[in-house]
C-alpha cells in the first residue's frame, strides 16, 4: 500500500477532498518524523509503538573476505505492534 493509496481510503472514509487527504497524511508523516528525530516514543493504542534505539558499536565480518571490521553505533527505528494489532493479523 502506498501512500496514494492510503490517502484515497482517508478521502473514501472522510468528506475530505483527495487532495486534503494527502495533505493530511503528509501532515502526520511529518509529525511523526520530526517526534522521532527528536528521540520521543510514538505510542498509538491499538495499533503499536515507535521508538529510535540506540545501537552500541560491535564487531561484525566482511563475509566475502573474512575481515573483521568494527561497525559503528547507530541509532535504529524500532516498532512493536500492540497486542491489539497481533491478534488482528493472526486471524
Amino acid at each position: 500500500m502506498t501512500k496514494a493509496d492510503i490517502a484515497e481510503c482517508i478521502q473514501s472514509n472522510t468528506d475530505l477532498s483527495k487532495k486534503d487527504s494527502l495533505d493530511m497524511l503528509e501532515l502526520v508523516l511529518l509529525i511523526m518524523k520530526d517526534t522521532l528525530e527528536a528521540g520521543e516514543k510514538i505510542m498509538m493504542s491499538g495499533f503499536g509503538n515507535f521508538e529510535v534505539k540506540q545501537k552500541k558499536d560491535r564487531k561484525g565480518r566482511n563475509p566475502q573476505t573474512a575481515e573483521t571490521i568494527m561497525i559503528e553505533a547507530r541509532k535504529i527505528l524500532s516498532f512493536k505492534p500492540s497486542a491489539l494489532l497481533r491478534q488482528s493479523v493472526n486471524k
